[in-house]
């Protein structure tokens, strides 16, 4: 199953063309994501987009949102099931990380495939190593193992934060991304942890065109692409679409 992840940035800008970026989330495949930029990057706007697209290509999906910021950006999800925000994000985690057990254990059979999306994780983690150090750990262990064994469950990870901080991608749980993005001005930090070998490429990119807010890179695999998120002419169905499928 192809997935829409943004536009090609060069086709857009020389073009005006809107050529797909594409990546393969069918259960057989590593559909693991990470989205990183800053604040003004795009980020939250691209969510939402990425949420949606999800829903539409996967309609017996189940989905989870842990939302630690809880900020207005999705400010629609707040009375839904499965969203969980600030000190209650955990408690999405603890769901579908038992609910992979129960599949690896073969109490539950099926295969629909089932999703977390964590925003602002690096915070969330940070904010519990000044709190409560072991719990933090017990937390991204639970990570970790969702991030190896979700693949051949059907269970997917996607994160999105400012900076991938090493001390919470531990275990090299960061190697597990199949699929990362970085959106916003270029951040030599950011790309020394998500694509090192692939910061040269960015480099003489951004020599001609630095990126602005909804543009970055992806990498699906070992590929490198330049994205352009695009604008959404209907953002109130963007929001039922995932406000249904929290409910």
């Amino acid at each position: 199953m192809m997935f829409n992840v943004g536009y090609d940035l060069q086709a857009w800008n020389d073009y005006s063309e809107k050529k797909y970026i594409t990546a393969d989330i069918s259960s057989s495949t590593n559909s693991q994501t990470v989205i990183c930029g800053m604040s003004g990057s795009g980020k939250s706007y691209f969510l939402n987009q990425l949420f949606a697209k999800l829903v539409k290509a996967e309609p017996n999906g189940e989905f989870y949102f842990a939302d630690f910021k809880g900020d207005d950006s999705f400010a629609h999800l707040r009375d839904c099931k499965n969203y969980y925000s600030y000190k209650n994000t955990i408690k999405a985690l603890d769901i579908v990380h038992e609910k992979l057990q129960q599949r690896m254990s073969g109490i539950d059979k099926s295969r629909n495939q089932i999703t977390l999306i964590f925003d602002e994780y690096v915070a969330n983690i940070l904010s519990l190593l000044n709190e409560y150090k072991k719990h933090a750990q017990a937390v991204m262990n639970k990570v970790s193992e969702l991030l190896m064994m979700g693949r051949s469950m059907c269970v997917r990870l996607i994160v999105s934060c400012q900076r991938p901080d090493a001390a919470v991608f531990n275990f090299g749980s960061r190697l597990n991304y199949e699929i990362c993005i970085i959106l916003g001005k270029f951040n030599k930090s950011i790309y020394d942890m998500l694509m090192p070998e692939h910061i040269d490429a960015v480099k003489m990119k951004i020599d001609n065109h630095n990126f602005g807010c909804g543009e970055g890179s992806c990498v699906i695999g070992s590929d490198l692409h330049f994205i352009k998120v695009g604008e959404v002419e209907n953002m109130e169905n963007i929001k039922r679409i995932c406000k249904q499928a929290l409910s």
